[in-house]
């Protein structure tokens, strides 16, 4: 037994290892995967085999490989499945001996190094586990001979194959199948995407060959082409898509050493390496060249394999469906088959270009047509070259385009499934640029052109009543926006340029220039969406990085805007564009930023001109109405607010100088009649924003005082999403933070207790600020760093300086700068947090006499580069 164990690991190792060396010819091509696979399951049938032989089994059992294994491919790492099979009335609880056996053999297949999945069954038991359950009838679908009684496998084919309804099988192999896409969010196109189980990977090509072998119509793809559900192009075209991802994977385990079928961050680099990609001219090996392009050739499999997916099923479901579905005249080109488009002939496209364009139209204006038949989807895979420069040039297909584009509903539809079959990036050829093109800026999760998907669905949702409930400020906009295909247009083309090097925004302009003359859009309107295009990244950049409460930001800003409906325009598309680059990005205080940012700038560009002085009075009525619904005390507000300058009142809302007053003024009222120093008082709410807590702190102010809260909210486990910072006449600071965590929304008020408590005594006993820990960096980051940037600069006053930090984010970096500026003994004024899925792009107003200094300021900036580094 050692031997035998000894001799497959043995085998089995030099197999991989000759297998694993960089650029190996012996897995660089489809044939020698292949070969790969057959000797790894050759090499396991042996090994089984003779194991079986020592176990001393009776002549009436059989071994059997089923699942993947039973397929006579085996991935380097993937599980070896086998079922041994008994005849019925055969028990081994009954049998001792026969149990002893069944232990032995098993255990002896893990000691040789065998992953086995292993279940022990009669025939009448395969039978009644397949009905009950379509992963076993799946599994069992593939059932191979290994080694035993034949006589009792052909038994059991023949059981299996009597119980087995190829009608059911479909339902529910094809339910499954959507219920795995949705997990994966129905896209190819994730950063880190299953090779096996997302969209368009290996396991939707199985499907395929699975009801198809169960309803009779033939095992390979070959058989396929034979019974006629699939051409001679798409044969070629499946067995190409196959091998592509066959090799991809086979790789991966290889580069991971153990089953993989996750395309991680980690594993792309190594796959792509071995696959010869990213290699410079000098012979240098660029790493996100070569991962870009081990992706790209990913999506392009994986968006292959959909298309034929869906082409293949909906043939053979016609073939299961004893309906015949009367076809209803839509015009001459095209029918309503039972709710799918259905093309009156194979070679409409051929015979009429103009109709590839218009499938898309009656797709999204017809009443009733929830898709494209299984012919239609044919039609247009092998009419893709037919769409070429003349094809883009021609005026009916641009107005046609343009149909498409301001249609009142099933706009978003449409241009995915455009994407989808390959003819939106032919007809917007810089969009074919961007199809499966990645992003490495550590907040966007989808490719470029399933982000601009996203986006475009964001703003049409905008305009659909039925999710007026998600954002209501942005529904209530867009129900007085005359012409939606505007922002539309905008969002198509926003990062249409990305990745040509250079500022994508400013290339974009010229994309969307072009596309408006080619479209005859109307000047106006061209005008808008080209300044859309431009500015998309404006709205957010001021929101989460200037002061909203200095005027001169709110006048440059309306400048550089124009007008209220350019405005409008810009706001819905910025809130749109963040909600499409991440599920993490967006949260209520980025919203309630660009919010208030929308509100400022449309008062301004209403013509009222910024006046601090009136804006600070109007929040103090406010203020005083929301504090009479509390009984004050007559006048109790006046000791807080005569130490608060205009500052102060400038960068907070009414709602939160009423809470500081109400929390603060019984205290001082108390501290000025005792003639004694308050202390330290710290007060947390639920957040008004929606997220999280909001966190007051009034303390003798010191110069490390924001670099201890910062360091107990790090040490607590909070992320700092917003702070504000201001010191009184009085000598106190008034500190205002908005600060999440993952562990709190069952437990909330034990949560603020602790705050209240915590930060309190860590403020109060004010012991030596602590080391700064080294916080963990998650995969992404460790695959695709960003270089960390720190800039410092006087603003336009020349008074203060604003210190803008990028990095990439882990737990600890606020408080590693914020130790930095008080070891320098640098005030703190303002801190705008912005956090952009696992980048940092923080930016904070500071003052100190340090900063008049040159070498002081190459210190500070030294210091805090190192700090991010660290």
């Amino acid at each position: 037994m050692n031997a035998l164990a000894n001799l497959y690991r043995k085998d089995k190792a030099a197999l991989l290892l000759a297998a694993s060396q960089p650029n190996s010819k012996s897995i660089t091509t489809p044939r020698s995967v292949k070969t790969l696979l057959h000797k790894l399951c050759s090499m396991t049938d042996d090994t089984l085999r003779n194991l079986w032989d020592a176990a001393g089994f009776d002549q009436q059992l059989c071994l059997v490989a089923v699942g993947g294994y039973g397929r006579g491919e085996l991935f380097p790492y993937s599980d070896v499945d086998v079922l041994l099979l008994m005849p019925d009335g055969t028990s081994p609880e009954k049998d001792d001996a026969l149990k002893a056996k069944i232990e032995k053999f098993i255990g002896s297949c893990w000691d040789t190094g065998l992953e086995i999945g292993s279940s022990v069954r009669t025939v009448t038991e395969c039978v009644q586990e397949a009905s009950a359950d379509i992963t076993v009838q799946t599994s069992l679908l593939e059932a191979r001979f290994l080694v035993g009684s034949v006589k009792l496998f052909k038994t059991f084919q023949k059981h299996y194959a009597i119980a087995l309804d190829p009608k059911a099988f479909f339902v529910a192999k094809t339910a499954e199948m959507r219920q795995r896409h949705a997990k994966f969010e129905n896209t190819p196109y994730s950063l880190e995407p299953n090779c096996k189980e997302s969209p368009g990977g290996m396991r939707d090509l199985q499907v395929v060959l699975w009801v198809a072998k169960a309803a009779g119509l033939g095992d390979s793809w070959e058989s396929l082409g034979r019974k006629g559900l699939a051409t001679d192009f798409e044969v070629k075209q499946l067995k190409r898509n196959e091998d592509a991802l066959a090799l991809i994977r086979t790789r991966l385990h290889l580069a991971a050493k153990r089953r993989e079928d996750r395309l991680v961050f980690d594993l792309q680099h190594a796959v792509a390496q071995s696959l010869g990609l990213g290699v410079e001219e000098d012979g240098t090996l660029n790493a996100r060249v070569a991962s870009e392009a081990l992706m790209k050739r990913y999506y392009w499999a994986a968006k292959a394999v959909t298309q034929l997916n869906q082409i293949l099923l909906l043939n053979i479901e016609e073939r299961l469906s004893s309906n015949q579905h009367e076809l209803r005249p839509i015009n001459e080109r095209f029918a309503d088959k039972a709710g799918m488009l259905e093309v009156t002939s194979d070679d409409v496209y051929m015979n009429n270009p103009h109709a590839i364009l218009e499938t898309f139209w009656l797709y999204e204006s017809t009443v009733g047509i929830s898709g494209l038949s299984a012919r239609t989807l044919r039609a247009l895979y092998n009419a893709r070259t037919l769409m070429d420069g003349k094809f883009r040039a021609d005026p009916v297909n641009r107005e046609m385009f343009m149909r498409i584009l301001q249609a009142p509903s099933g706009m978003t539809h449409a241009v995915r499934l455009m994407n989808q079959t390959s003819v939106l990036g032919r007809y917007l050829w810089p969009f074919r640029r961007i199809v499966g093109q990645m992003q490495h800026d550590l907040f966007h999760v989808y490719t470029v052109d399933q982000h601009i998907l996203m986006v475009l669905r964001n703003v049409r949702r905008f305009f659909m009543a039925e999710h007026a409930h998600e954002y209501p400020f942005c529904s209530q906009l867009a129900a007085g926006w005359d012409k939606p295909w505007i922002l539309f247009a905008a969002a198509l083309f926003h990062d249409i340029a990305k990745g040509r090097g250079g500022d994508h925004s400013q290339l974009g302009r010229g994309e969307v220039r072009k596309f408006a003359r080619d479209h005859s859009i109307d000047k106006e309107d061209a005008k808008l969406i080209e300044f859309l295009v431009g500015e998309h990244l404006t709205m957010s950049n001021v929101a989460q990085k200037q002061d909203l409460s200095d005027p001169d930001v709110i006048q440059a800003f309306a400048k550089r805007v124009g007008n209220e409906r350019n405005l409008t325009a810009l706001y819905l598309l910025t809130v749109a564009d963040i909600r499409g680059t991440s599920p993490k990005v967006w949260n209520a205080w980025k919203g309630k930023l660009l919010e208030d940012l929308y509100r400022y700038t449309a008062r301004a560009l209403g013509g009222r001109a910024p006046d601090a002085a009136a804006e600070v009075e109007i929040r103090k009525t406010e203020a005083l109405t929301m504090l009479a619904l509390y009984a004050l005390p007559f006048e109790a507000h006046k000791d807080l607010w005569a130490t608060l300058d205009v500052g102060y009142f400038m960068r907070h809302d009414a709602a939160d100088i009423a809470w500081h007053t109400r929390q603060l003024s019984r205290s001082l009222s108390i501290a000025k009649a005792q003639n004694t120093p308050m202390g330290v008082t710290v007060r947390a709410r639920l957040s008004p924003v929606g997220e999280g807590l909001q966190v007051m702190v009034y303390s003798p102010d010191q110069a490390d005082l924001f670099a201890r809260i910062c360091g107990y909210f790090d040490q607590a486990g909070f992320n700092i999403w917003d702070a504000k910072v201001h010191t009184a006449t009085n000598g106190y600071a008034l500190d205002t933070f908005q600060v999440v965590s993952s562990h709190f929304e069952e437990h909330y008020r034990n949560l603020i207790n602790m705050v209240e408590t915590g930060l309190t005594e860590t403020i109060v006993e004010a012991k030596p600020l602590p080391t700064v820990g080294k916080g963990r960096v998650s995969r992404r980051v460790k695959s695709f760093p960003i270089a960390p940037r720190v800039t410092l600069q006087p603003d336009e006053r020349a008074q203060k300086w604003l210190l803008s930090i990028s990095a990439s984010d882990r737990v600890g970096l606020l408080y590693s700068v914020a130790r930095v500026l008080a070891n320098h003994k640098v005030n703190l004024l303002l801190a705008k947090i912005s956090t952009l899925g696992e980048r940092v792009e923080d930016t904070f107003l500071i003052d100190g006499a340090a900063l008049q200094q040159n070498r002081a300021q190459l210190e500070i900036e030294t210091e805090l580069l190192a700090a991010l580094q660290a």
